[in-house]
């Protein structure tokens, strides 16, 4: 532990470290058994040092859409960054192996780091697509086999809700809050930090979770539950009563009675006559007491006991309360109950009173929904009609309940220059051989068209030259392109021996602001819900031909009798 918390300053060619990975259980054994004896045969084999390239892909776009979303990078160069073995470490590896494994290696072991490594990278917060690399990890072979489970594990879950809350985004519209409130239902505290993380980054607003908001820097949002406003019986519990104004002029030394007053005010207006009978006064206590707290933020919970009947008279008698003193209250949630409905006739309330009482603004009061919320939720309300200004999201989002894994892999193209596939009957796990460029081509009306792949040292396409783009697998399925934009999308991240300058890590806000630019860039038909158009990801007539002929060369020939 001493040395992780201290820390080498240092990898080997003097190379600034990048700090260590989020979560401390992330370290070199967090991988599979079978890397390290894979390590163990190739280096037994002395084959270790060879020059491997692996591509880490995916192999469908999750929740029945037709995109995804990039994210786990930098946790990934944390872990290469500070990729060493402990002593203790190598003890364990050791007793987990046979017995016949020799000594020489574990003195490997005890060297090895990623100073030869190097690996290229989409951009975090990029839309993404199957079978195109989200990362190339080029060196020697056994230490790149090593992080394979380690990466594979920091992208997947990443990526997955990442893309989630980029969908909910889409449907819940670019101008109402989304706030994450999932972190007592995710999977185990990492389960929560990460959703946390990367839900923010797929474009939500704000997180309940206040150790990610120390973390990641995200914006906290929160009010009290209904264990708050039960646990007030009476008005009468209330001791400190006054209230200094907004403004610092006066103080309401009865605050209490103050929103006693406007409640009286609400039951006997014409406009409101019938309409708000006697309210819970427990619920007006609970209101109150949390006014006097945070009059500045003041944000009530309206469904302990029945909605219109208590909850909103009840919100409303303090909003105003606080309004006469100068503030203005923050608004309500729904956990409950038809939200379309309810959300309609709150907000027709607050028109009324605003009117009535000439409060400007009131009308406008915030509403917030929450209730187990998901994606379908947000279309359906959508549909019927609301007045929901912010929805508070947790469960089926921050837990990935419509998939349960991205389902990325990591395959080996090349070892010592010599490109490899990996065949299967059923195409779509065909890998595609060699070190590879890819690029994003985009059409005259700027949204990108196709993504392509070509060998490492194929001309890159051009602006304004026809080129054709051929589908990996499908002999049939062509097109000519002539880009009016070229975009090469893998990046050096971590240059190893190679010379070539390192992309900087961007903060979490700027990742977070490419996703959502990333998104509107794409045609909307890739985008909708129901039936979104594929999008197109090809490869130059060069690697296709490459691809079929080593195809046929690996292939076993049959023989019939």
């Amino acid at each position: 532990m001493d040395e992780k918390a201290n820390g080498p300053k240092l990898t080997k060619g003097s190379r600034p470290i990048i700090d260590w990975p989020t979560n401390p259980m992330v370290t070199p054994l967090l991988t599979d058994l079978y890397q390290f004896t894979m390590a163990y045969a190739y280096w037994k084999a002395g084959k270790h040092q060879e020059r491997a390239v692996f591509d880490l892909y995916f192999r469908k776009n999750p929740f029945g859409g037709e995109y995804t979303i990039f994210a786990g990078l930098e946790e990934c160069i944390r872990l290469i960054s500070n990729y060493r073995l402990t002593e203790e470490q190598i003890d364990f590896i050791k007793s987990s192996l046979p017995g016949t494994c020799e000594d020489g290696f574990f003195d490997y072991l005890r060297g090895l780091d990623c100073s030869e490594l190097e690996v290229y990278a989409i951009s975090e917060g990029t839309v993404v697509f199957p079978k195109v690399p989200l990362l190339i990890i080029v060196g020697p072979v056994a230490v790149v086999q090593l992080l394979e489970t380690p990466l594979l594990n920091l992208v997947n879950f990443a990526s997955l809700v990442t893309t989630n809350a980029a969908r909910h985004r889409f449907v819940a519209g670019k101008s109402k809050m989304l706030l994450e409130f999932g972190l007592r239902r995710a999977q185990g505290p990492d389960g929560g930090m990460s959703a946390s993380k990367y839900c923010y980054m797929g474009g939500f607003d704000a997180t309940s979770n206040v150790a990610a908001g120390q973390k990641f820097g995200i914006p906290l949002r929160g009010t009290h539950s209904h264990a708050f406003v039960s646990s007030f019986t009476s008005p009468n519990e209330i001791i400190e009563k006054s209230l200094r104004s907004c403004d610092g002029s006066r103080t309401c030394e009865d605050f209490v009675g103050l929103v006693q007053a406007w409640l009286n005010k609400l039951q006997w207006s014409p406009p409101l006559r019938g309409v708000f009978g006697d309210t819970n006064q427990s619920e007006l206590a609970a209101f109150a007491s949390y006014a006097l707290a945070f009059p500045r933020s003041f944000l009530a919970l309206v469904d302990t006991y029945d909605v219109m009947k208590s909850g909103i008279p009840n919100f409303c008698a303090v909003a105003l309360a606080l309004s006469e003193l100068g503030y203005k209250a923050g608004g309500i949630r729904l956990d409950s109950g038809d939200l379309a409905y309810l959300s309609t006739e709150a907000r027709k309330l607050f028109h009324i009173i605003e009117k009535e009482f000439n409060v400007p603004g009131f009308g406008k009061t915030s509403i917030t929904a929450s209730n187990d919320l998901n994606e379908e939720t947000l279309d359906a309300l959508n549909k019927q009609g609301h007045e929901v200004d912010a929805f508070g999201i947790g469960t089926y989002l921050v837990t990935c309940y419509a998939q349960a894994a991205l389902g990325c892999v990591f395959k080996l193209v090349e070892i010592n220059k010599q490109p490899r596939i990996k065949l299967s009957e059923d195409v779509t796990k065909v890998s595609i051989p060699c070190k590879k460029r890819c690029y994003r081509l985009y059409g005259k009306e700027g949204y990108p068209l196709v993504d392509i792949m070509t060998g490492e040292n194929e001309p890159a396409p051009k602006v304004g030259e026809r080129l054709l783009c051929r589908h990996p697998f499908s002999e049939s399925k062509r097109a000519f392109v002539v880009p009016q934009k070229v975009e090469e999308l893998l990046k050096c991240y971590w240059p190893g021996t190679s010379g070539s300058a390192r992309e900087e890590l961007p903060p979490l806000k700027v990742i977070r602001e490419r996703c959502i630019q990333q998104l509107e860039l794409m045609r909307p038909d890739h985008m909708r819900r129901l039936n979104p158009t594929p999008y197109k990801v090809s490869v130059s007539a060069k690697l296709y031909d490459f691809i079929h002929f080593l195809w046929l060369n690996e292939a076993p020939v049959g023989e019939l009798q």
